[in-house]
């Protein structure tokens, strides 16, 4: 693993682009993360670009313009002349850290004029385009990494045994549908399916639990062949970078079909992902030991420890989920804040996510996306799915309205944000990651 610091990560560096210069930005200079948009003009077509302040910059563009002439940097350039992000991650990270130096440095506010100029031809804002899933995702796998929401649901269920004997040994995880993964604002029709009251017969009907997952998720970037593992040591250079994650979740439905094989309907009718995926050199500063397990907690296996990886591979990662009510948008009340946690707290890290998951020979490919499972934290206001929230609905939450929420109505919307912050380094965000409920059809 390398968490290097370069000219990249200067908190004083300021931009040409004068909206990223602006304080409580996402895309700051020392940001840079890459995503797919589509202007709006008719035909128009999809296009790889990097985020920085309220623009975005045509990577075609300025490789057209041959403003990237270094091999490593021009390769990976050529990568992003793709629809979407896939030949980029299968590069691997000397390529992206060559691309990422050589962007700041046209971006950077005393960048020669020529440069400027011609970089400046090939800005788009944000505003004038829609933002696509980054990556063709082939696969999608969903962990359960937080020791907190694992509790904390568990004690629902089973008061006496909240966690199961393998969570602290495993990351325990199951393979989603890519299928139904969605770009952020894409609406969300409430599913239907099989409930059960109690003792009763089940019954087919739209979900009445429908809820949110605050969730982070990770691209693979080069992947393993098939028979072959990744080991701990070397797994964040598999790691492209991070995105935000709602695994939206019909827990009615969950309930009455999650045994003995684990989740199915109740949550592949749709996840939705933030568009812009920030870089692992992105996140370097940000980095932090990871989550201190108890002294009676059982020691980690071998394949799945690594000295560098408990040092420095948490991230400290701020997430918070919103919630917009129909009255509420109607009477001009912004959203109101539901959960704030922070990833930190994982159990386990992207490292062993990803190790664990290579080491009975899957081979992971690059789009490959893992999503962490639900991050809370130790405290209610850390909790990041209703479920936990109102304890199953026993405890509902009261909007400013003065209506109150179990669980999702239609029409709610749900917005997810994340940021990195620290003294001496320059705040980056996710963006956002939101969606609206359709009624059941």
């Amino acid at each position: 693993m390398k968490f290097l610091l370069d000219e990249t990560h200067e908190p004083k560096a300021q931009s040409w682009v004068e909206s990223a210069n602006v304080a409580g930005s996402d895309f700051p200079i020392q940001n840079l993360p890459f995503g797919v948009f589509r202007r709006r003009d008719a035909g128009a077509a999809a296009r790889v670009g990097v985020a920085i302040g309220d623009e975005i910059l045509d990577l075609q563009g300025i490789l057209n313009e041959g403003l990237l002439v270094d091999d490593n940097v021009r390769a990976a350039a050529a990568a992003c002349a793709a629809d979407a992000l896939n030949p980029l991650m299968a590069l691997g990270s000397t390529p992206r850290r060559a691309l990422r130096q050589r962007l700041h440095a046209l971006l950077r506010q005393d960048a020669p004029a020529a440069d400027r100029q011609a970089a400046a031809r090939h800005l788009v804002a944000q505003a004038d385009v829609d933002m696509l899933l980054p990556a063709l995702i082939g696969d999608y796998t969903d962990f359960y990494a937080s020791i907190f929401h694992a509790t904390n649901v568990g004690k629902l269920f089973r008061p006496d045994n909240p966690l199961l004997p393998n969570y602290k040994y495993i990351p325990i995880g199951y393979h989603g549908r890519a299928s139904s993964l969605v770009a952020t604002g894409t609406p969300v029709r409430r599913p239907s399916g099989q409930t059960r009251d109690g003792d009763a017969d089940p019954k087919f009907g739209p979900t009445k639990a429908l809820d949110y997952e605050l969730e982070l998720g990770f691209f693979v970037g080069d992947g393993n062949a098939r028979g072959e593992g990744i080991a701990i040591g070397q797994a964040e250079e598999h790691i492209f970078g991070i995105c935000l994650v709602n695994d939206w979740s019909a827990r009615d439905m969950q309930a009455w079909e999650y045994q003995p094989l684990g989740p199915f309907l109740a949550k592949s009718f749709a996840t939705s992902l933030s568009p812009w995926v920030v870089t692992m050199e992105a996140l370097a500063p940000f980095r932090t030991a990871a989550f201190a397990r108890a002294e009676t907690d059982p020691a980690q296996l071998s394949y799945l420890f690594d000295a560098n990886d408990q040092e420095h591979g948490g991230l400290d990662l701020w997430l918070e989920v919103s919630l917009l009510s129909p009255q509420m948008r109607k009477a001009g009340i912004a959203p109101m804040t539901l959960g704030r946690s922070n990833f930190r707290d994982m159990y386990w890290t992207m490292a062993q996510m990803l190790t664990h998951h290579a080491s009975n020979g899957c081979n992971l490919r690059s789009g490959d996306l893992l999503a962490s499972g639900t991050v809370s934290g130790a405290e209610k206001t850390a909790r990041g799915c209703l479920l936990e929230l109102t304890s199953r609905g026993k405890d509902p939450v009261t909007l400013p309205t003065g209506e109150q929420r179990k669980f999702l109505e239609d029409d709610d919307e749900v917005i997810m944000r994340g940021f990195c912050e620290r003294e001496g380094f320059r705040r980056i965000g996710l963006g956002t990651c939101r969606g609206t409920i359709l009624p059941a059809l």
